[in-house]
């Protein structure tokens, strides 16, 4: 009797566990669990099987006691983080002298910096900036030589480049010098000190390219696949041409597809936009988005087509930071795209998770059962009985035509005899 209630009880809890885990395609358990709180980096090939939102991850767990228990999480994306400080200054003295304006900059806190932030009054323009640092106004030590600030305005375009990006430095005294026939008229400067976070992320190979081009639109088109669901974060473009350019660019991903009799069509919608240009990286970052193909549009104008040298592609690793309160099997379950965003407690103590996280394994994945739904057959299915049934309707029709018949008749024989 004992070992009946027992295996009862084993059942009803697995029976338990399945009715929240059945809502979900797959599961993966959980391995390495010894404190309260651990990370677990997102395997890359679980994104072709979740929401691009990642709404419908859960981590479920049976306890030693029996019970279902779902652990609470956190997503975390490893970017990069820029980390900008704004360093107190003052305008000290403003001069020009045979087509170059100078500016000196005192910085009264004697802190570092590697950025100034410039804002011209003028527009479309092309100058070269000087940049040096020194410690009594007397000699002066060189930062930056020939640095390029560019501005583009008309009814296409409105670019500017004009950040003075340099290797950190610490003066008290900084004079830039902007090399210009007529008066850039600066209205204001912003001196900053930026510590960049690198991020940790995922190289994606691309497994097609195609680069054609539409002179009707005067555009280059890049179709890329990667043959896979991807959760795509950055894209840099290589230009192997030396000369300089400017090119706004728009790239597409691949939302939707219909099936018609000329094969497939792609749907599109646009995931960033912005400019290929030789005066800066042509990195481009965005919100991770969840994709296969992409589409770059180059728009040429009415200049010849650059040259692609290459494309990286790479998306930040996710991780979850996940909180287990009670001892048990846990799992990580996902695959059900109509599942809505858990609403967990710990988002809104992101200072409690401890900064210092074991990482979790994970186990093979596996498809989590369905409960069979019983397959509801038609009553004739099978054709002896719809004969039987045919057979009893036509002896019944029969029957009663011939008690019709006798009824008439007997009417008629009393008819006769009156």
């Amino acid at each position: 009797m004992k070992n009946k209630i027992t295996t009862l009880l084993f059942f009803l809890i697995g029976t338990s566990a399945f009715a929240q885990m059945e809502n979900y395609d797959y599961k993966q358990q959980l391995q390495g669990i010894s404190d309260q709180w651990h990370k677990l980096v997102l395997p890359t090939d679980i994104y072709g099987k979740v929401s691009n939102r990642l709404n419908d991850i859960r981590i479920y767990g049976i306890t030693v006691a029996g019970d279902t228990v779902e652990a609470p999480y956190l997503i975390r994306s490893r970017n990069e983080m820029v980390i900008r400080k704004n360093v107190s200054f003052r305008l000290i003295n403003q001069s020009n002298k045979a087509n170059a304006y100078f500016y000196t900059y005192e910085i009264p806190t004697h802190e570092a910096i590697n950025q100034i932030k410039l804002d011209f009054v003028k527009t479309n323009f092309d100058w070269r900036v000087k940049l040096e640092g020194s410690h009594d106004q007397k000699e002066w030590f060189s930062l930056a030589e020939d640095y390029r600030m560019m501005s583009i305005q008309n009814n296409q375009t409105n670019y500017a480049f004009t950040d003075l990006h340099f290797p950190a430095a610490k003066y008290p005294y900084f004079r830039l010098q902007v090399n210009s026939k007529i008066d850039p008229v600066l209205a204001k400067a912003t001196i900053t000190m930026n510590e960049t976070k690198e991020g940790t992320y995922t190289d994606y190979p691309i497994r097609s390219m195609n680069i054609s081009e539409d002179k009707k639109s005067k555009q280059t088109e890049i179709d890329i696949d990667f043959g896979k669901t991807i959760l795509l974060s950055q894209l840099q473009l290589k230009i192997d041409d030396k000369f300089d350019y400017y090119r706004p660019v728009t790239i597409q991903y691949v939302s939707d597809s219909i099936k018609t009799e000329k094969g497939l069509v792609y749907k599109y919608q646009n995931l960033v936009s912005g400019t290929l240009t030789s005066m800066e990286k042509n990195d481009f970052q965005f919100n991770a988005r969840a994709l296969q193909k992409l589409k770059i549009k180059i728009h040429n104008q009415d200049n010849a087509p650059i040259n692609i040298g290459g494309i990286d592609a790479q998306g930040y690793v996710q991780e979850l930071h996940v909180r287990f309160a009670q001892t048990g099997d846990y799992y990580l379950t996902y695959g059900n795209k109509k599942s809505r965003q858990p609403n967990y407690d710990l988002t809104r103590f992101t200072d409690k998770i401890p900064t210092e996280l074991v990482a979790l394994k994970l186990g093979a994945e596996v498809p989590i059962a369905k409960k069979k739904v019983a397959e509801v057959r038609p009553i004739f299915e099978n054709k002896v009985w719809l004969w039987a049934v045919m057979a009893l309707v036509i002896g019944l029709l029969g029957w009663f035509t011939l008690r019709m018949m006798n009824e008439e008749g007997k009417k008629n024989g009393n008819s006769n005899r009156l």
